[in-house]
């Protein structure tokens, strides 16, 4: 670090050129980012996908449906505005309400805009149909409208967040520093770290599909970071330039702060990357742009940071609003005595606030974003509440039998074959429909199919249903079941058929199929992903402190902290308080949360244990060295704590549900950790192990 140091110190105005480049290279395809963002990033690769994509090239069913809803349901009026789509090449059909009673209720009327398969930019289509019926009365839904609004509202949510946060987040570096230089200093880096990596995202857009939460998570992750990290190095450089030069100063900052710097990136990778074992493509969109702008913090705060530092020199405290006294520290050591004086209350009452904290989450439920996710205020949510309170859109749901058979399905075998597997499904309680050749053609049995077509003229009529259900060797059937597709049943009903034994290969798709693989994946692999992090997170702190209780205690204390705080956002989102509605909580939220905070958790445990450890070897006791690493580290650990909390917590104000759970859901998780855990728990438990603290088998005394 020191000859990487000395370079930064010596090509300041070089590096800081370089950055120049790269930011406003990078800014111009930032600009194009929401544009490349489609789908909730909730896919994985398994039987819902083959059996989607199946349907769509071998029976040609269109995989995207727009939602045209009349309100009132007017004839003219719907005669009209379908007559508007005729020149959209995009459509494959449509379903009107003039020709199918069924679309049409309570005066309430809608038409299903089926889309061809092949379309590729399914917001740019959806802006087509806004354009040509927009009129009173009428409005369109479903998911290709819904994704697009969820983008559009995620990119509100991010000006807005931005709008509250980074104003809040100036005002408590102003309290840390004092100056107005000192304090936007680090909100620059900040929005060069989040524009990078949005331009690189961009370019990345291509071969990666690209989830619209990435838009909100990685600026949340970026901001916070970013700002974090230059709080501890100037925080530090202002200590060395007391009594040392500008370059000295820097120097040292990028040889000490810098190193805590890279070992917090470092713990919040390995979260990051916790993430890839889970394969939903959400998991691992989050895993790579928050990798990337990770990074970048790291880099612009090592680099661009300090080389920015070097050329304004003491100009880093011009303009100064606030005189930010020393004195702090007495009360910081005032607590900490306090601390060491009781710790075995301390801790009784830290784990009883915690527990509190975790009493709703016995009662957690986790689901998949539906429309849900966007506000009541956009019309495709109101659009899609209205059909669902009419037509009980989501009372049923509808999978996709799929079957392959060599020898075909037209021959006397494969139709028994047929009618055997509908018989199994109708005697399912749960199933309402089956269709195939013999419900759609009123035919009993398959004797009765058979004779029919031996009659030519009948076989020519029967022909045209048949290919609807069976071409060549594959085979569907539609099958209807009294379950919401995102329901706990729908997804055991898919379970359970799976493992039936039909006499031939067979996959489902459709709603349930695809939640039940969603939920199963992340049940398979979570175990994984968290025994990743605690393990790596476990060795990395024993080598890092030559101890095996230090990250023992860290590791049990921040798992109770999250239990904790997952609690609370079940209080908050399931329950409904603080003017929240009352819902459930997303079922990405626990995963992110768990993965992101325990990483950024672990950078206040280094900072505070680092600076103990620091007084121990130097020869004071153990209660004396923690009072002391307490006293120094607790001010700056509160003000990097508040900027996360500020920056993350900016998203409660935001629409989109899964990223208000996300920000409010860290900022809640930090809370907790930089207060109850740093301040409480972590300082009353070192007094109680004492020497145990620093022990590590088959190595000398440390002290």
């Amino acid at each position: 670090m020191k000859i990487f140091s000395a370079f930064i110190t010596a090509h300041a105005k070089a590096i800081v050129a370089i950055w120049l480049i790269i930011f406003l290279a990078m800014a111009y395809f930032a600009l194009q980012l929401p544009g490349k963002l489609q789908g909730d990033g909730f896919f994985v690769e398994a039987d819902h996908t083959y059996v989607t994509n199946e349907l769509a090239e071998t029976f040609d069913l269109p995989s995207d449906t727009i939602l045209i809803v009349f309100d009132p349901a007017q004839d003219k009026k719907i005669e009209d505005t379908l007559k508007k789509l005729d020149n959209i090449k995009e459509i494959h059909s449509i379903q009107s309400p003039l020709e199918d009673s069924s679309l049409r209720k309570d005066g309430i009327a809608y038409a299903m805009v089926h889309l061809k398969n092949d379309v590729e930019n399914l917001p740019d289509i959806v802006e087509e149909f806004r354009s040509l019926i927009e009129e009173e009365g009428v409005s369109i839904t479903g998911g290709p409208v819904i994704s697009a609004d969820i983008n559009t509202a995620s990119q509100k949510d991010l000006a807005s967040a931005e709008a509250i946060g980074l104003p809040i987040a100036i005002i408590v570096l102003l309290l840390a520093f004092g100056t107005v230089v000192a304090s936007i200093l680090p909100i620059i880096i900040g929005v060069v770290t989040v524009v990078t990596a949005f331009g690189i995202m961009t370019l990345l857009s291509g071969s990666v599909n690209l989830s619209i939460f990435v838009l909100n998570i990685v600026p949340m992750l970026g901001l916070a970071l970013s700002i974090d990290f230059a709080l501890l190095f100037i925080n530090r450089y202002r200590e060395e330039r007391t009594h040392t030069s500008v370059a000295q100063a820097i120097q040292t900052a990028t040889q000490t702060a810098g190193r805590s710097i890279i070992f917090s990136a470092v713990c919040v990778m390995i979260g990051l990357g916790a993430m890839i074992v889970i394969d939903v493509e959400i998991f691992h969109n989050i895993a790579l742009g928050g990798t990337i702008v990770v990074l970048l913090a790291v880099l612009s705060g090592l680099t661009l940071l300090p080389a920015t530092m070097m050329l304004l020199g003491d100009k880093l405290n011009k303009w100064r609003l606030i005189r930010v006294k020393a004195g702090g520290a007495n009360r910081w050591r005032g607590f900490a005595g306090f601390v060491m004086k009781h710790p075995v209350a301390i801790v009784i009452t830290a784990l009883l606030l915690l527990g509190i904290g975790m009493l709703p989450l016995k009662d957690i439920q986790l689901t998949i974003p539906q429309v849900d996710s966007l506000p009541t205020k956009y019309d495709a949510r109101a659009a899609y509440d209205k059909l669902d309170e009419t037509f009980e859109l989501g009372g049923s749901s509808t999978l996709y039998l799929l079957a392959e058979r060599k020898e075909g399905w037209e021959d006397a075998e494969g139709r028994e074959l047929i009618y055997a597997i509908q018989e199994k499904l109708l005697n399912d309680s749960l199933v309402t429909k089956v269709s195939t050749i013999y419900t759609a053609a009123n035919i009993q049995t398959p004797e009765e199919l058979s004779a029919s077509l031996a009659i030519p003229q009948v076989a020519e009529q029967l022909e045209p249903v048949m290919n609807t259900f069976s071409k060549d060797t594959q085979l569907f059937i539609p099958i209807t079941i009294d379950a919401a597709g995102s329901s706990t049943t729908a997804q055991k009903f898919a379970r359970t058929w799976m493992d039936k034994n039909l006499g031939v290969d067979f996959a489902l798709g459709g709603p349930a199929k695809f939640n039940q693989e969603i939920f199963d994946e992340i049940a398979s692999k979570i175990v994984l992903a968290i025994a990743i992090i605690i393990v790596s997170t476990f060795f990395i702190l024993m080598l890092a402190f030559r101890s095996v209780l230090i990250p023992l205690k860290a590791i049990i204390m921040n798992i109770i902290g999250l239990s904790s705080a997952f609690g609370i956002l079940v209080y908050i989102f399931q329950y409904g308080h603080f003017g929240i509605e009352a819902g459930s909580i997303v079922l990405i939220i626990p995963v992110i949360v768990f993965c992101l905070v325990f990483g950024l958790s672990m950078d206040y445990e280094v900072f505070l244990i680092s600076r103990i450890q620091e007084e121990y070897l130097k020869g004071a006791d153990n209660t004396r060295a923690t009072i002391d690493g307490l006293t120094s580290t607790s001010r700056i650990i509160t003000s990097a704590a508040l900027i996360m909390i500020v920056i993350t917590g900016a998203f409660a104000f935001t629409d989109v549900m899964p990223v208000k759970q996300i920000g409010v859901g860290i900022a809640i998780a930090v809370a907790i950790d930089a207060t109850i855990i740093r301040l409480m728990l972590v300082p009353s438990l070192m007094k109680l192990f004492g020497d145990w603290n620093w022990w590590l088998p088959f190595s000398k005394k440390s002290k």
